[in-house]
């Protein structure tokens, strides 16, 4: 594996190259003077000694515009901005001390003791490139050093002189010079590799001071070094090597201490700490102790703060918006009440007006000739109607309505037939005259009223009984369904789900579907309903004498599943409310739709409970029969003209079943076109039906008729219905073949099996061939399998190899597959004339509900935010952000922990509401305005979750990183992780998805922190997203890393393929990446959903 001698070669060439040339540049003269070769005092010696040293380093101090170029194209995975990288490595400029130093103990010849750019690749080349990361503590056999050449330079720790006068090329690096001259310890500050004979300056954080032998160990301590054996008069040098942390850790100035130059290192004080190779103590904070030499400051007490402060935050913003919902939703109640009493009193007024109307046309003859009567009597002066005695007279129509309801006998006013009365008595001739005068009155107010409305846009109850003339009442589209040789067979078994049925289903009349278990009832009612997918359907069903497709009229249709599919963490009313606001028309008045619901509620008897939480399985709410009644009142408040219900009344008793049928039949009065599945009703609630299809096994009809005629039908068959016998308990009884029936005389009557195909003669309908079974039609015989639906053509199946009926199993999959995804993305023209709530105002709807919902289960996002705190405690505190390995193995299992617990709590948002969606979207509501109202609604959790694991894991593990980078790269993280638990919750099943979400952030993550060069697992990580993660986490640390840690930084960002410049690269791949997996979301939302 290629390791990092290239940052090695270009970087430190380039430092000691610049660094020696303007040493050269001096003249020997001056330097010597400057020695006080001359005999000068010493003060005036060390002056001129820093003043050379300062005018070298500022001629060497813009190396960066020659070997710039160089460096970025080599080391831009690495260095950045090459200028600051090299101010924060090699910027001598505050303290040169060490290099007049160095200057006076080499006697003027340092820069034939640096090394060169050849003998620095060699160096680079040898010791980093020979399989590890400073490895190897000597160098390869070069031209200075090798077996018939070894001089005392050759050791760690020393290096030679080239020789005095002596042009050295400091920028070749084809040729290494001949330096085996006046052999000395390497300089302070400096450091000098075994095997060559130069010497190159240690950079900023580094401490390089000379060595002192052990004699108990015989190493030069602080480092690992030698002295050869036999040669008495050879001392220790200074140091021999910088490299990564790993292999030239003594190098490094010692956590606790700081090292503003290589050569001194200095006590980390009170109230400071200092990092392993520091240049500067840095301040701790004020909660934190920090003692004298402290590595690290604990700023613990801050995590715990800032976890304390998120909490009463969120506890904070949970109870306000809980107020807040509290007092919207008595605003709204207020609101609502206020509406439904504007909308009883406006209805009221109405009915009471057309009454009147009406009246006044019935005796229109009567009342012109008393009014031309009335208008020839002198003593009357005024139009206005005599009032009554002992009262104010009223002003205007309004107060006289509200006189009528307070005394609706009395003659002066409306004293009209409300309803259709017919025990109400007509009033006499005096009477009649008396309403002439309301009537005159009453017409000229209504012009008086009609200026007023123009100039006034609060319009008054008088306006509205003015208005309410020309209003008339809201009527629904009336759908009839018509449905011929009806014949649904399932795909790919060729068995009839439901066959030949014929009929009729007719506004106004409420029609009940009973039959054995498997006669297709249900399935009957999906058919109509447009919901049968995976059968091949043949026959026709007409819309109002039209052959329209039934989603076409899908916004006035309303569906009640078998199962109670209501929201448990909503009240009744708010259930019921967000149903009749997302489908109700858009033009229709706020108090109009008060009012619907208001009716609804009252309809099915749920106002004692419409305050109280409709409940879930772990917490319990309303009864089993209000729920049951719930769920029917969501179809119902969007004033459907077609009602499909199927089995509304199961599981509950008789008392319910009751208030529920009349609810029905209530809308059936308003022309709603009413069809139920039925089983086991009681005599009462089967007197309440009009019509009723009776279904044997195999979907045949048995029957289909009004109710009042099914048990003449019956007797003229021979079937009479016992005494004290429930009759559709009876019939059903007998299709399921329990009773036997039989005739007057005792012979036995038809066989149960030929009931349907009695039925098809009766009606003349045509008979299948198969059905017939012989030429005695009087009696015919149905074979059993053709009863239940079969087909002879599944007999030929029998003699199919198990290869033949795996491929068809296959295939047939396949075709219902793709008639789900058909059916789904199935546009139809709309003909329901209806126009509802947009996308817009929808998904404010939704985010509302989804809000109300989240607050509610609020502990179980306290539960989420708890393993948070508790993953960043156990992180922080065993998985330390190594320097080595610039905090890799920390961040990787936070990326881990992170996904699973964000995955896991998302899975939440759609696995738990798919029925609730699939009935939902099936019923017209936008998909699209639902899911961008649960996202919006994650993104609170995706803010907030990553400060409540930083809260810990920082705090504990205090990284080098800001906070703030690592909040980011969390943020992102989130947000990712969260669109896959979308699509991971809506396409696979719930228990599947949780297998998932913990199985791919574990196994991704181990993919993306394989660092094998080359081979498929190398191509995968790069498209994994723990990859970008770790790396924006790693790249955000290794910033932070700069002077004497240049080569560890390097070598780990290459030996991982990262680039410093990815950091917003890899949180926009995170992101992309959530946007991406969330428009699959939706995709799958839409396309695998259930009707």
């Amino acid at each position: 594996m290629k390791k990092i001698h290239i940052f090695f070669t270009f970087t430190i060439t380039a430092v000691i190259v610049t660094l020696i040339s303007p040493v050269h540049s001096a003249s020997d003269s001056a330097y010597a003077s400057a020695l006080g070769g001359g005999g000068g005092d010493g003060e005036t010696s060390s002056a001129a000694e820093d003043v050379v040293a300062q005018a070298a380093f500022k001629k060497f101090s813009n190396f960066t515009s020659l070997f710039g170029p160089e460096v970025a194209k080599r080391l831009k995975f690495c260095i950045k901005d090459i200028d600051a990288e090299w101010k924060l490595a090699f910027d001598f400029s505050k303290n040169t001390q060490f290099l007049s130093a160095c200057m006076k103990q080499t006697k003027g010849d340092l820069q034939q003791r640096l090394c060169t750019a050849a003998e620095i690749e060699f160096y680079a080349h040898s010791v980093f490139g020979s399989g590890g990361s400073g490895a190897t503590n000597y160098v390869k056999p070069n031209k200075n050093c090798n077996l018939t050449s070894w001089v005392a330079g050759c050791e760690p720790g020393w290096a030679c002189s080239a020789g005095k006068g002596k042009d050295i090329d400091m920028k070749n690096r084809k040729d290494m010079p001949d330096r085996n001259l006046d052999c000395l310890p390497c300089c302070e500050g400096f450091f000098c590799p075994h095997g060559l004979t130069c010497m190159m300056p240690c950079p900023l954080g580094a401490h390089c001071p000379v060595a002192t032998l052990n004699k108990n160990t015989g190493v030069c301590d602080p480092y690992t070094y030698q002295t050869p054996s036999g040669q008495a008069n050879h001392s220790c040098g200074a140091a021999d090597m910088w490299g990564d942390v790993m292999s030239t850790r003594e190098i490094f100035c010692s956590a606790g201490f700081y090292c503003q130059t290589p050569t001194k290192e200095a006590t980390c004080t009170k109230g400071h700490y200092c990092r392993l190779g520091s240049t500067k103590q840095a301040n701790c904070f004020k909660l934190a102790t920090c003692d004298t030499q402290t590595e690290n400051q604990n700023i613990t007490a801050y995590g715990i703060l800032v976890s304390v402060g998120l909490t009463l935050l969120l506890l904070i913003i949970y109870n306000f918006s809980d107020q807040v919902l509290h007092s919207r939703a008595k605003n709204k109640a207020k609101s609502r009440e206020a509406a439904e009493r504007s909308a009883r009193e406006t209805a009221q007024v109405r009915e009471k007006w057309k009454s009147a109307k009406d009246v006044a046309k019935k005796s229109a003859t009567g009342l012109s000739s008393l009014s031309r009567t009335f208008s020839r009597q002198k003593s009357t002066k005024s139009s206005l109607p005599p009032a009554p005695k002992g009262k104010k007279k009223d002003s205007n129509l309004a107060a006289m309505a509200h006189d009528l309801d307070d005394d609706p006998d009395k003659h002066e006013g409306f004293n009209v037939e409300i309803g259709g009365d017919k025990n109400h008595k007509k009033p006499k001739g005096k009477q009649l005259h008396t309403r002439s005068q309301i009537f005159k009155y009453a017409y000229g107010q209504i012009e008086k009223e009609k200026a007023l409305q123009e100039q006034n846009e609060n319009l008054s109850l008088s306006g509205v009984i003015s208005l309410a003339a020309d209003i008339d009442v809201r009527n629904r589209p009336p759908i009839e369904v018509s449905f011929n040789d009806l014949t649904l067979t399932l795909k790919g078994k060729n068995k009839h789900l439901m066959r030949c049925v014929t009929g009729k289903l007719s506004p106004g009349r409420v029609s009940a579907v009973m039959g054995p278990s498997g006669a297709g009832k249900t399935t009957f009612l999906s058919a109509l309903a447009g919901k049968a997918t995976g059968c091949t359907m043949t026959g026709s069903i007409h819309i109002n004498g039209k052959n329209v497709s039934m989603n076409s009229y899908k916004r006035i249709i309303g569906f009640v599943p078998q199962d109670d599919i209501v929201h448990g963490n909503l009240t009744v009313e708010e259930n019921l409310w967000f149903s009749a606001r997302c489908r109700l028309p858009n033009s229709l008045a706020k108090a109009e739709k008060v009012l619907v619901v208001e009716r609804v509620i009252v309809s099915l008897g749920l106002q004692n409970v419409r305050g109280s939480m409709v409940g879930t399985v772990e917490k319990r709410g309303i009864s089993g029969g209000q729920r049951k009644r719930v769920n029917v009142g969501l179809e119902m408040v969007m004033e459907p003209s077609l009602l499909i219900l199927d089995e509304p009344t199961s599981g509950l008793d008789s008392a319910s079943s009751n208030l529920l049928l009349k609810a029905l039949r209530r809308e059936a009065l308003e022309g709603v076109n009413i069809c139920m599945v039925v089983h086991q009703p009681s005599y009462t609630l089967y007197s309440m039906f009009d019509d009723l299809i009776l279904l044997a096994k195999g979907g045949l009809t048995a029957y289909h008729g009004p109710v009042k005629n099914v048990e003449e039908y019956f007797s003229g068959l021979g079937i009479n219905v016992p005494e004290r016998v429930n009759p559709p308990d009876y019939f059903i009884d007998i299709l399921e073949g329990i009773v036997k029936p039989e005739s007057a005389n005792g012979a036995p009557a038809v066989n149960y099996k030929e009931l349907p195909m009695r039925w098809m003669l009766h009606n003349g309908y045509p008979v299948p061939p198969d059905m017939l079974g012989s030429t005695n039609l009087a009696s015919p015989s149905i074979d059993e399998s053709s009863a239940h639906g079969s087909n002879p053509a599944a007999a030929h199946s029998e003699g199919k190899s198990f290869l033949g009926e795996l491929w068809q199993d296959i295939k047939t999959n396949v075709e219902i597959r793709n008639d789900h995804i058909k059916h789904n993305y199935l546009k139809s023209s709309d003909l329901s004339n209806r126009i509802t709530p947009g996308v817009y105002r929808q998904y404010r709807y939704f985010l509302g509900r989804v809000g109300k919902q989240q607050l509610r289960d609020a502990r179980l996002q306290a539960v989420d935010y708890l393993l948070l705190l508790i993953a960043g405690i156990c992180l922080g505190t065993l998985a330390k952000v190594s320097d080595e390995t610039l905090g890799s193995t920390g961040y990787t299992y936070t990326v881990i922990a992170v996904s699973l617990l964000g995955m896991i709590a998302a899975l939440r948002s759609f696995s738990l509401d798919k029925l609730h969606y699939w009935r939902e979207s099936a019923s017209g509501m936008s998909s699209l305005a639902y899911f961008l109202a649960k996202d919006t609604i994650d993104h609170f959790a995706t803010i907030v979750k990553p400060g409540v694991y930083l809260s810990m894991f920082y705090f504990f593990n205090n990284p080098r990183s800001t906070i703030y980078d690592n909040y980011f790269v969390l943020v992102c993280l989130v947000y990712c992780v969260t669109g896959i638990a979308y699509a991971l919750a809506i396409y696979f099943e719930a228990g599947s998805a949780q297998l998932w979400s913990v199985l791919l952030p574990v196994v991704l993550t181990l993919i993306a922190i394989q660092e094998e060069d080359g081979g498929l697992f190398n191509k995968v990580k790069k498209f994994c997203y723990p990859h970008w993660a770790v790396e924006a986490f790693i790249l955000a640390n290794a910033r932070r890393y700069s002077g004497v840690w240049l080569i560890t930084r390097c070598g780990a960002l290459y030996n991982s393929n990262y680039e410093l410049d990815d950091w917003y690269p890899c949180l926009i791949k995170l992101l992309c990446t959530g946007v991406l997996t969330r428009v699959f979301a939706y995709f799958c939302l839409v396309t695998f959903q259930k009707k």
